[in-house]
């Protein structure tokens, strides 16, 4: 109805155009058909030609004896009232009455361009909400349909305590008397938390192809505006929507945009979003009921959110989507796997497993790269393979085979790995060893990935120093082969994440006997609002670095006394890498202890037991290269 009122304005306006300019131009144009000079005029009149003429303003139109009508135009200082009066030619004259309205539709002409320009501009930068330039306070909510795609709960897996939880809203809209025979009342709001990608708006989808009644849907940007009130205005249009479509589910997409606590700093009382926020709090639960509107809403951020929003009788259920254990992963892919046609090797628990704390969005990523993979090779079928590249390439980036590395860069990679590959097979505590490679990926010239076997829940003081060890094996390699003076800057980020570990246990696990059972960490993070009257002393602080370096020392230490223990492992595995460039687990097992990666020879060349000679590096190559850290984490490449 909008766009329609907004077509007819710029119709009358062009229509409106046209007219004026068919008047001037019509009007010019029969002046010019007609027009003579004013000498001609006066020869006229002198020869006795001329039977009237009427003055009108500047312009003298008369009839001559032959009946046809001229017009011309009187110069300033022409005594043309005499001229007529001496040769006896009828005069008369009018006011330019004509002309007086010609001039007020051309001063009219650019005030209506002018507004009719501003409105235009006014309706883009709304980006055409309702009601055109005037709809500034319209809600921008939009009502799902089946034409968005109808999606069901037999589409949500991997969740299934949420799922519960708001098919008992569903249950409520279809048949109220169920519970309120009971006294029981609808919930008036649930709130969706949950790391990214886990599946919230999913769920709210779900909800809405489930439910049966109008579903509206709206981003909590979309309340924020440049002008004060404006977004007050659109919670208010909103709600009667809502209420006019009662029973009804309104989803709010990422409340934290407009849900974050109030009186922080963001701008004072009149903060539009502030206002926004009080008025999506009195219609939520004010003076007026509003009886059969369920708000949903959805955040990753419930911690910035208002206390005032979270409390009951406005968002009565808080519900967790947490990442999806194993079983929850290998229902995922099932669901995702539902249009792939899969080959018949496919397991999709062992792809599960194989997948720890990927959502579900990363999952359904996970299916996509590996039907990709396979219809690049031309397969009709997707197979076990095609998602073993598929999961690398998410989990460790793509491979760059087109990086030019030297031999010695390449080498020092190898040996890098294999002391993380070692330290990692050895230490039972440490995560089994998925794959080694030396194949950059991503901002790593090589890698080594470890899976849990098992979802992880909780972290061990004996694990986390074991995890230590691992990470600085890779430092620890470079110093065993080439020296201390050789070593290369690729250990910083095992450094970075060894260092963020240690400070963990020390500073928030209490896994340090000397500093103690206190969580330091606010302290050392200088976190917001929280730490107010609670400092920490010099003394304290150096015992906290003190403790952060003799874990970490402690690690380094433990990594080159395996990798000092295990010379010829160390040499045969850094070996087998620069020759087969990627090993699995069970092939680093083989390659250390003298075999061949497979069954398939019965032996790999070289003779078992013994180390493969190795030439040494010089000391200044190397330097100024990136190497990975122990878990598979990328970063960028050091700039030189």
């Amino acid at each position: 109805m909008g766009n329609m009122r907004n077509l007819a304005f710029w119709v009358v306006l062009l229509l409106l155009v046209l007219a004026l300019f068919n008047l001037f131009s019509g009007s010019n144009n029969a002046l010019q058909s007609n027009e003579v000079s004013y000498s001609e005029f006066v020869t006229s009149v002198e020869q006795g030609q001329v039977r009237n003429v009427t003055l009108d303003g500047e312009q003298v139109r008369f009839r001559r004896a032959d009946g046809a009508d001229y017009v011309t135009v009187k110069p300033d200082d022409a005594e043309i009232t005499n001229l007529l009066i001496d040769n006896n030619v009828p005069l008369k004259a009018r006011p330019q009455e004509q002309s007086g309205f010609q001039t007020f539709l051309m001063s009219l002409l650019p005030i209506v361009l002018l507004i009719g320009v501003w409105i235009y501009f006014m309706n883009r930068m709304q980006g055409g909400g309702k009601g055109g330039a005037m709809g500034f306070g319209k809600s921008k909510a939009k009502m799902l349909t089946e034409k968005h795609g109808r999606v069901t709960f037999d589409d949500v897996a991997g969740i299934d305590e949420a799922k519960e939880e708001l098919e008992e809203i569903v249950e409520f809209l279809r048949n109220p008397q169920k519970f309120s025979r009971l006294g029981g009342k609808i919930p008036k709001g649930a709130l969706l938390v949950g790391p990214p990608g886990t599946g919230k708006t999913l769920l709210a989808r779900a909800i809405a192809g489930e439910a049966g009644v109008p579903f509206f849907t709206i981003s909590g940007s979309d309340f924020v505006e440049m002008f004060v009130g404006v977004g007050a205005s659109r919670v208010r249009d909103m709600f009667e929507q809502a209420k006019k479509n009662a029973p009804c589910i309104v989803f709010i997409d990422e409340i934290d945009a407009v849900g974050r606590h109030r009186g922080a700093g963001y701008g004072g009382g009149n903060d539009e979003r502030e206002q926004t926020l009080n008025q999506l709090l009195v219609e939520m639960d004010g003076f007026e009921a509003n009886e059969g509107v369920i708000i949903l809403a959805a955040t990753n951020r419930r911690d910035v959110l208002d206390p005032a929003l979270l409390r009951p009788g406005r968002f009565d259920r808080q519900v967790t989507v947490p990442n999806p254990d194993i079983k929850g992963r290998e229902k995922i892919l099932g669901v995702h796997a539902r249009k792939t046609p899969l080959g018949p090797d496919v397991d999709l628990r062992i792809i599960a497993r194989g997948t720890p704390g990927f959502s579900g969005a990363d999952l359904a990523n996970l299916v996509n790269e590996a039907a990709l993979m396979a219809a690049r090779v031309g397969r009709r079928f997707v197979t076990m393979v095609d998602f073993e590249q598929a999961k690398d390439k998410v989990m460790m980036g793509p491979e760059r085979r087109s990086m030019v590395m030297t031999a010695e860069q390449k080498e020092m990679t190898a040996y890098h790995e294999a002391g993380h590959a070692l330290v990692g097979m050895t230490l039972p505590k440490c995560d089994p060893v998925y794959k080694a490679t030396i194949i950059p990926r991503g901002g790593a010239l090589g890698m080594v990935m470890s899976l849990p076997e098992m979802d992880r829940l909780n972290m061990f003081k004996d694990e986390c120093h074991q995890r230590l060890a691992m990470a600085m094996a890779g430092k620890a390699a470079e110093i065993h082969k080439y020296g201390a003076d050789a070593v290369s800057n690729g250990p910083a980020g095992d450094i970075q994440q060894a260092s963020a570990l240690a400070r963990a246990m020390v500073l928030q696990w209490g896994m340090s006997d000397k500093v103690g059972n206190i969580d330091y960490s606010e302290a050392a993070q200088g976190y917001q609002g929280n730490t107010a009257g609670f400092s920490v002393s010099a003394n304290t602080k150096e015992l906290v670095e003190k403790e952060v370096q003799k874990f970490i020392q402690d690690g380094y230490d433990w990594a080159m006394k395996i990798i000092t223990e295990n010379e010829d492992k160390f040499e045969r595995l850094a070996q087998g890498l620069l020759e087969y460039e990627t090993l699995t687990g069970d092939e680093i097992k083989r390659v250390m202890d003298g075999l061949p990666p497979t069954d398939d020879s019965g032996n790999d060349g070289s003779d078992e037991g013994s180390a493969p000679s190795v030439t040494a590096i010089p000391k200044a190559k190397g330097k100024g290269k990136k190497l990975p850290p122990a878990d598979g984490g990328l970063e960028p490449e050091p700039t030189t």
